[in-house]
C-alpha cells in the first residue's frame, strides 16, 4: 500500500481497470448462473449492474487514451500506435456490446434463449478482449 503512493498514474489507472475487469467478469457469471437457475428476474438485475459498469469502464477508458494520444510528445511512437490498433480493433465489439446490454437491461426486454446463446458468445469474445488488453496494451502503458 505504501508503494501505490508512489506509483505512475498509469500504473494506477491499469490496475483500476483490472479491477474493473474483475467485476464485468464476475457480473457475466452471475448472470450466466441466475438465468441457468431460471431465476430470470435476479439474471435481470445483475445485467443492468454488469451494463452500468462495462459502460463506465469503457467511457472512462476512451477518456484515458485519448488524453494519453494527446500527450504525443510524451509517449514513445510504439505505444501510441498500439493505442490507435487497440481503439480502432475494439470499436465494433464495443458498440456490439453497448447496444446489447443495452437492449436487454430494458425492463420490457425478456430473457430468452436467444438473450442467453448470444449472451454467452459475448463473455466468451469479452474474455479474449480482457487477456488480450492485460497481457499486451496494459503492461506497455504501466511502462510508460
Amino acid at each position: 500500500m505504501f508503494f501505490d503512493l508512489f506509483s505512475s498514474k498509469n500504473k494506477k489507472t491499469v490496475k483500476r481497470w483490472m479491477k474493473e475487469h474483475e467485476e464485468i467478469v464476475t457480473l457475466a457469471h452471475k448472470v450466466i448462473a441466475a438465468y441457468s437457475n431460471n431465476n430470470h428476474s435476479l439474471a435481470k438485475k445483475e445485467l443492468i449492474s454488469l451494463n452500468s459498469t462495462a459502460v463506465n469502464h469503457l467511457m472512462n477508458e476512451d477518456i484515458e487514451l485519448y488524453k494519453l494520444l494527446k500527450k504525443r510528445n510524451d509517449i514513445h511512437h510504439k505505444i501510441e500506435n498500439d493505442i490507435k490498433i487497440f481503439k480502432e480493433n475494439f470499436m465494433n465489439t464495443k458498440i456490439n456490446l453497448m447496444k446489447f446490454l443495452t437492449y436487454y437491461s430494458k425492463t420490457e426486454t425478456q430473457l430468452d434463449d436467444d438473450f442467453f446463446d448470444q449472451f454467452n458468445s459475448l463473455v466468451g469474445i469479452l474474455g479474449e478482449r480482457i487477456d488480450f488488453e492485460e497481457n499486451n496494451l496494459y503492461q506497455k502503458l504501466e511502462a510508460i
